[in-house]
């Protein structure tokens, strides 16, 4: 018998401005929700602290269109790669 993992989910959320308080309601939910959080480097941390202590949070470095840690690729498999373990992902954008 196969180890069937439900399949994860993969939410993009617009940080916008920054204040937590401008945030949409379903944007704090989803990082409440998470599992895996992959930040751009201009999200703030006010934000990153609406997901849960468990959440595990990784700066993906996209600063802009300059200077990108990670390449777009990058970031989409590893997105793709903690969704097929079954995990909760956001893609938390800045700006």
């Amino acid at each position: 018998m196969r180890d069937v993992r439900p399949p994860g989910r993969l939410i993009l959320v617009g940080a916008g401005p920054g204040d937590p308080d401008l945030i949409t309601v379903r944007g704090a939910a989803a990082l409440q929700q998470a599992d895996v959080v992959l930040y751009d480097e201009l999200a703030s941390s006010e934000l990153l602290s609406l997901a849960t202590e468990s959440a595990t949070c990784i700066n993906v470095g996209k600063r802009g269109h300059d200077s990108p840690t990670r390449s777009q690729q990058e970031i989409q498999q590893l997105a793709v790669n903690y969704a097929l373990e079954g995990q909760t992902v956001v893609r938390l954008k800045g700006g």
